[in-house]
């Protein structure tokens, strides 16, 4: 199988209008497309970074809680390549964006850092 680019991720949140607010305002994505779906009384909102498709911010009535720690099976963390990363955590501290410490990979020698959405899914943003 010849996988060409991965299409999407899909993020399950807890209050829509808080995330959708979280991802847009504090993470600059824009919205694509928007969908009530009446039927489930949820949102299924297309997110895009630079025009590129990349994320489903989905609704449901009381999901459940995500396991983060002790960490679980499954996918652990959405990571952003930045160009300027000492810009990026500014600009997450002029915003009131709580995130842990920045660190050195070290493998690469490139820095990174992680905060949490808010319904506490792990964001990392990696150095260029």
């Amino acid at each position: 199988m010849k996988l060409d680019k991965v299409h999407h991720v899909a993020v399950i949140c807890s209050d829509y209008r808080r995330s959708l607010d979280f991802y847009t305002r504090v993470l600059g994505l824009t919205v694509v497309a928007e969908h009530y779906r009446k039927d489930k009384d949820s949102y299924k909102t297309d997110l895009a970074l630079d025009g590129d498709y990349i994320i489903e911010l989905f609704s449901f009535k009381a999901p459940p809680e995500r396991l983060s720690w002790p960490e679980a099976a499954g996918l652990r963390h959405l990571a952003f390549a930045v160009s300027d990363i000492d810009a990026a955590v500014e600009e997450l501290d002029s915003k009131g964006v709580r995130h842990e410490d920045m660190r050195t990979d070290e493998y690469t020698g490139r820095r990174f850092v992680f905060f949490h959405d808010p319904d506490g899914l792990p964001i990392e943003l990696y150095e260029k």
